[in-house]
Parts: structure tokens; sequence; C-alpha cells
């Protein structure tokens, strides 16, 4: 007997054999059941519901947003009730955002500040900015005209003034670094002073916060909250805090290039029979720094106009570490540019050499200079030097004695 197929077996036993048909699914459809599946997955990878909130990843509130749409409409809950072995829809999630019941990807990314890469897939993203950032950006952006600037216009004068000379320097800023009133940045290009602090407060993410009173200087002012600087100092990647000039700009904690770990401050007098230095040698002294022995520095001083070309004694020296020798040498010279000596002597070929290190200074004069250097106090001073002493700027200017 021939062996019989079987739908020739069926058909013998009388059962008509059809295929049931899979009812075809709309594009529509097609979406809301493979949005529910990434909102599964995200479920399944990290134990709970995707959540709202602003510092969240920009697809974990997307999904939230998803599963709150699919979950208040009963065309999306009878399609999905079948596919649903988590229990999604049965749970509250929230309530749901008020949005078209026809509402797709691409405008929930819109609500969500976001926009595509490209329509092929949903997680290529780009422009993705966290609503935080984005309150953040608009209230750096949102400066109004400071009515008394004139009030802190000197500020910004002398603060630009220590910046050239050496008092002040400018370090890169720290992730969420400490923010105090006084305190000084730049920011975009501009010095940003901090005028005022309000009271500390702790918002939704839990972190101390509080409002500051910020005057820029073009003449603005804005009202912005301390985390919002941070953020805005930490974008920007020439954002810098100048030091305070307390924190002493040539013991810095970060070594530059230029910076010695450690070094010597020398005071040297000249031995030399020049007329104009043996008539001032008590108070003709020359400054310099090294990294070595002052000994082996001076050591060919007879050879060396940059010594007069004579022998030296030494007179006084001062240990430091981590200085920065170009930044201290200008602070030195310009405190006592008025004094510095005006002499020419001719080198071991007959060259004439103007030497530029030796200054008409009193001993006891370099020793409180080195001082204030030290302190951070010698931005406040100046060198007078028909008197022959450090006075304070102010003091010197209106003429007082």
């Amino acid at each position: 007997m021939t062996e019989l197929s079987d739908l020739e077996l069926l058909d013998a036993l009388g059962v008509e054999a059809k295929p049931n048909k899979k009812k075809a699914r709309t594009p529509r459809e097609e979406r809301i059941i493979a949005g529910f599946e990434e909102v599964q997955k995200f479920v399944e990878q990290n134990k709970r519901l995707p959540a709202h909130g602003e510092n969240n990843d920009i697809f974990e509130r997307l999904y939230a947003t998803r599963l709150d749409q699919i979950c208040k409409q009963e065309e999306c809950r009878a399609l999905l009730q079948n596919l649903d072995h988590q229990g999604l829809l049965d749970i509250t999630n929230g309530v749901a955002i008020e949005m078209a019941d026809d509402i797709e990807d691409e405008e929930l990314l819109s609500q969500l500040g976001v926009s595509r890469l490209d329509d092929s897939d949903v997680t290529q993203l780009r422009h993705v900015k966290p609503r935080a950032e984005i309150r953040a950006a608009e209230e750096i952006a949102n400066r109004n005209l400071c009515e008394n600037f004139e009030v802190f216009k000197p500020i910004f004068e002398a603060v630009k003034k220590e910046l050239d000379s050496g008092v002040r320097i400018t370090r890169p800023f720290k992730d969420n670094a400490e923010v105090k009133k006084d305190d000084l940045f730049i920011l975009t290009g501009q010095i940003v002073y901090v005028a005022e602090v309000g009271e500390e407060f702790i918002p939704e993410h839990g972190r101390p916060d509080c409002r500051l009173r910020v005057i820029y200087d073009n003449g603005t002012e804005s009202d912005l909250l301390m985390r919002s600087l941070q953020r805005a100092l930490n974008k920007d990647k020439a954002g810098r805090r100048i030091t305070n000039p307390s924190a002493g700009p040539l013991f810095a904690d970060n070594i530059e290039d230029d910076d010695l770990p450690s070094g010597t401050i020398y005071v040297l007098r000249s031995l030399s029979n020049h007329s104009l230095v043996s008539e001032n040698r008590e108070i003709i002294h020359k400054i310099g720094v090294t990294v070595g022995s002052v000994e082996k520095r001076i050591a060919n001083a007879k050879l060396d106009p940059t010594f007069l070309m004579a022998g030296v004694e030494i007179v006084a020296t001062y240990n430091l570490s981590n200085i920065n020798r170009t930044k201290l040498e200008k602070l030195i010279h310009r405190i006592f540019d008025a004094a510095r000596l005006n002499i020419k002597i001719k080198d071991r070929f007959g060259n004439p050499i103007i030497p530029r290190e030796w200054f008409l200074v009193p001993l006891f004069v370099i020793d409180e200079a080195v001082t204030k250097i030290k302190d951070g106090t010698i931005g406040d001073y100046i060198f007078d030097i028909e008197n022959a002493r450090l006075d304070l700027r102010r003091k010197v200017q209106q003429g007082e004695s």
C-alpha cells in the first residue's frame, strides 16, 4: 500500500486542514511592540522600572515616558497583554505625561530636548543635553547690566595688573571645587567676580547649592546657582580660577614647566673698583635666583659681565620650594625697577654691556620684600626710592609721607 502523506491522511479522515493565517500587524503596532520590548530589556538589565528625572540617562527617561503612554492607552495594553511577562502593564509608573495618543519617538525626543542623528535607529542621538545643563547654560547667558559697576571696576583693574605682574596666577578649575565670596574666575574669556553668596539649600538632587551674585568685567551681572557656575567652568576648557595673592603666586600647588622643586634667592655685593660701585657699595646689590649652589653660580664672576667683571660676596640667601623662576624674577625687577643701577662696563672682548640685575636698594629692604613675597602681600607695596623703603601703593600714589 502506498504510504499516504499527512495531508492525504487528514483528507481521508474527513479533516479540513487549513493553516491559521497570522493577522498582519500595522506599522504602528510594530512600533509599539518594538518600543515595549526595549522597556522590557531595560527592566531585565536594571531590575527596576525606568524613571523620569533630569539627572537620569536620556534613554531611561525615554523609556519611562514610553511606558507611561502605553499604560494609559487601552489599545496598547490589549496589544501587549500577552507579551507582558514582567507585569509592567499592571504597575503604576507615575503620572502619565499629557501627550497625543498617537505619539511617536521623534515627538518624545523633542519633548526631552533631543534630536536624532538619523531616522534608522532611535539609539543614535546627538545634541543630548539634560534639562539641568540646559538651564545652567541659560542662566550663564541671562545677564543684566550691573547698575553699580563703578564699585567693582577697580577690582577688575587691579586683578588684571596683578595677573600681568605675577602677583596672581590662574589654575585649572577642578570639578565641583569650592566657590566662595570674593572668588575670581576666568569664564569664556571674561573675568568673573563672586560678589555675593546666598544661603545654602538642598535641591532635589540632594547636593548643597546656593544662589550667587556674579559680576563680569564687561559691566554685566547674573544671579545664578553655584552648581551652574561650576558646571560652566568645567565645560569651558579655558575656564580658570584666579588665585588669591595670599595663596602665594610663586609657591603654587601645581608645578609648571619653569618651576623649580627647590631654589635660592641670593643677594650679592660687588667687589668691583668701579667708581660708582665703590662709592655706593653698601647699597648696590644683585638679586638673583638659582636652582643650584650659589657658590658655583658665582665661581667665574670675574669673567662674567653679569657680575660686573669682578668678584662678589654673598650677603643673603633665601631658600624656597616650588617656585616659578621667571615669575619671581619679573616680580623682583618690577618692585625695584625705579632703583635699577644704570652702569655700563666692558666684557673681555671690549664690548659695552649694561647689566640689568643690580639695584640701589638697602639689604633690609630686600629682606622685607622677600618676606612680603612669601606671605603674598607684596602686590600692595611699591619701593619708594626717595625714602629707600617699601610703602603701600595707595599711600605713595596719594603723596602721603
